[in-house]
């Protein structure tokens, strides 16, 4: 299955040395807690440890280093929901360019004001990813910016799926993996370097049930639009794009489940990562912690779960710890 996709183990492989230098390797640890609740060991993928506060800086470190020295010089151009905006402005200053950064509404202002921080050019345009995207078009069509897209891209899936790869190096008894599933990125890289040296090992794509646009397209057989809405797992949102290349038959052909959350459900994953593991994570990061302790998940052998970024909105963290069930934040006008 693995020998015709896109992104191949041996880009995966190039991609991992490529960015070793400029990323971090983070940890897996055991938890205890969730172990004992699910009946087998339990292992948690520290990725919220990055460099940047998530696994975004995988795929962009990769796309950026990959670009000739003239497409750099032009500066660089994406759409991002907050993390890949980050990642993109951080690596494109690490390689001597600049970034745009195109953002809806609906990013948290924590995440934009980080992106500022990083020296990026910040663009807030209408009310979805897909609104940011036709800003991102409109840039590589007037001013020449080259693109370097959040996840439907071979760069990028490549990049994240150095994740892959040292999950497998640093717990090779994994039956399951559990990855948050957006727009596919993440899940297609990990899922395409895992089955290629495992085919048995089992990915589950794990998302919210406001605006699942992944899962909605799978189950409609093509790619299609969702109502953007706000969630505590707000990096999970976003379409997958109309005229998706890679990520949607990638996680067609990849995944062996799609699971949706609630938002309780994910606020409880919060609360656990923080009052039990000691960790502070975004909600995206907790769908995984969330299927688990929701009984969500099919145990068949060792589980690990991806803590894919920290980048939350520390008001809304300790809203949550606090006992907070939905998010409270007011949409900007």
């Amino acid at each position: 299955m693995t020998t015709s996709l896109p992104v191949s183990l041996r880009d995966i492989i190039l991609a991992s040395e490529r960015i070793s230098r400029r990323v971090r390797k983070t940890p897996i640890i055991r938890s205890d807690a969730l172990s004992e609740r699910v009946g087998t060991a339990v292992y948690l993928k520290l990725e919220h440890q990055q460099i940047t506060g998530s696994f975004k800086l995988r795929g962009a470190t990769n796309a950026v280093l990959s670009l000739k020295a003239e497409e750099k010089a032009r500066g660089v151009v994406a759409a991002s929901t907050g993390n890949h905006g980050r990642a993109l402005a951080y690596a494109a200053k690490a390689a001597g360019s600049t970034a745009t950064i195109c953002m809806s509404r609906l990013v948290p202002e924590n995440k934009v004001a980080e992106i500022r921080r990083l020296g990026a050019n910040v663009r807030i345009i209408g009310r979805s990813q897909d609104d940011a995207q036709l800003e991102v078009d409109r840039l590589v069509q007037d001013d020449g910016l080259v693109a370097v897209p959040p996840f439907d891209d071979a760069r990028v899936i490549a990049g994240q799926g150095s994740l892959g790869l040292e999950v497998f190096k640093d717990c090779p008894e994994a039956a399951t993996v559990l990855v948050p599933l957006s727009g596919g990125g993440l899940a297609s890289g990990v899922a395409a370097a895992l089955k290629a040296i495992n085919p048995d090992v089992r990915i589950i794509g794990l998302t919210m049930q406001r605006g699942a646009a992944m899962k909605a397209s799978l189950e409609a057989g093509r790619p299609v639009e969702v109502q953007e809405e706000e969630s505590f797992a707000d990096s999970l949102g976003g379409g997958i794009g109309f005229h998706n290349q890679l990520t949607f038959s990638m996680c067609r052909d990849l995944l062996d489940d799609v699971v949706l959350l609630s938002e309780p459900e994910i606020a409880a994953g919060m609360r656990h990562a923080y009052c039990v593991e000691r960790e502070v994570i975004e909600g995206a990061a907790a769908v995984g912690v969330a299927a688990l302790l929701a009984g969500k998940i099919e145990i068949t052998g060792p589980v690990v779960a991806i803590l894919s970024g920290r980048n939350v909105d520390m008001e809304q963290h300790r809203s949550v710890i606090n006992g907070a069930t939905a998010p409270t934040r007011k949409d900007v006008a």
